[in-house]
């Protein structure tokens, strides 16, 4: 049984109903129930924000390049193009071309460009095409209809996609992420990465995860829920307020944390990030021992998360 209002919006657009007007979209969805009831039943709510590499940048850049990209849970695979797409830290312009990702950031200084990714790979139960008008069609169904902002984003970054498609594989993140990974290019840092995945997989699943991705060589970022992963508890001094951590598998902080803060133009949005301090694999960095997540100054998306 599926109560996801999410998915039942979605489906109502992406079947061309009302979504406007309560009255109405209550209307239409008793009238069409059956329709909708089936759609419901083989969809599920994939949203693909490119919005987010904006967050994720700051640490991809860092890192060791080249870099080869593994997202799980990588729906259409556009955050798999940190380096196709320009961004703004506020008056700090990022790379070049289209879409432009806005972010604010507090207290630590922007990245000076995007990273090099020589291999870019996404796994994800039910992938989509970018090139397939219906997966299409299903990706805008999923914006909220009044962030006209966002579906202008996703037509730029769906371009960017489909004039070099990702490989996608459909697969399990537990049983097929190893061989995925080890498909990456031997000379290149392997990070895998996934953004609003954990509340979507039940917690054993989310426990086996954690365990197959730290064995994996390379980086891993988890840009989550801060209750998703009891293992990857967030610790910031103000937690209460932290909705969406960032954590990264590397080294260690580069300077005191500080709380995020939500953006003037954007009240639904809130980052937090954090370096959780260790490398996955052999070596053990910072806080690593004692499994600590180790606060960073705070990036905040000027633009509402999904």
């Amino acid at each position: 049984m599926k109560r996801q209002p999410n998915l039942l919006f979605g489906v109502v657009r992406f079947l061309g109903g009302p979504v406007d007007d309560p009255a109405a979209f209550h209307e239409y969805t008793v009238a069409n129930w059956p329709a909708i009831e089936a759609e419901m039943r083989v969809r599920a709510t994939q949203t693909n924000e490119a919005g987010r590499c904006a967050v994720l940048l700051p640490v991809l850049a860092a890192l060791p390049q080249p870099l080869a990209l593994l997202e799980v849970g990588a729906s259409a695979g556009l955050c798999l193009y940190p380096d196709r797409y320009a961004y703004r830290y506020g008056d700090h312009l990022v790379g070049s071309g289209e879409p432009v990702l806005e972010c604010a950031a507090t207290g630590v200084a922007p990245p000076t460009g995007v990273p090099e990714v020589v291999w870019r790979a996404g796994l994800d139960l039910n992938p989509l095409d970018v090139t397939d008008p219906a997966d299409l069609a299903w990706l805008d169904a999923l914006i909220w209809p009044e962030h006209a902002h966002r579906r202008s984003r996703l037509r730029a970054a769906t371009a960017v996609a489909a004039a070099e498609p990702p490989l996608l594989v459909r697969g399990d993140l537990v049983d097929d992420l190893p061989a995925l990974a080890a498909q990456a290019p031997a000379d290149a840092t392997l990070v895998v990465f996934h953004t609003s995945l954990m509340f979507y997989v039940p917690a054993p699943r989310r426990k086996a995860f954690v365990e197959v991705v730290r064995g994996l060589p390379g980086h891993w970022i988890a840009n989550k829920a801060r209750t998703c992963c009891p293992t990857m508890r967030c610790r910031s001094h103000r937690p209460r307020r932290c909705t969406t951590c960032l954590r990264w598998t590397g080294r260690r902080s580069p300077g005191p944390g500080r709380t995020g803060r939500r953006s003037p133009g954007s009240p639904k949005c809130f980052q937090q990030m954090l370096y959780f301090g260790r490398r996955i694999g052999s070596q053990w960095l910072h806080a690593a021992k004692s499994r600590t997540p180790v606060p960073m100054r705070s990036l905040s998306r000027s633009t509402s998360l999904p």
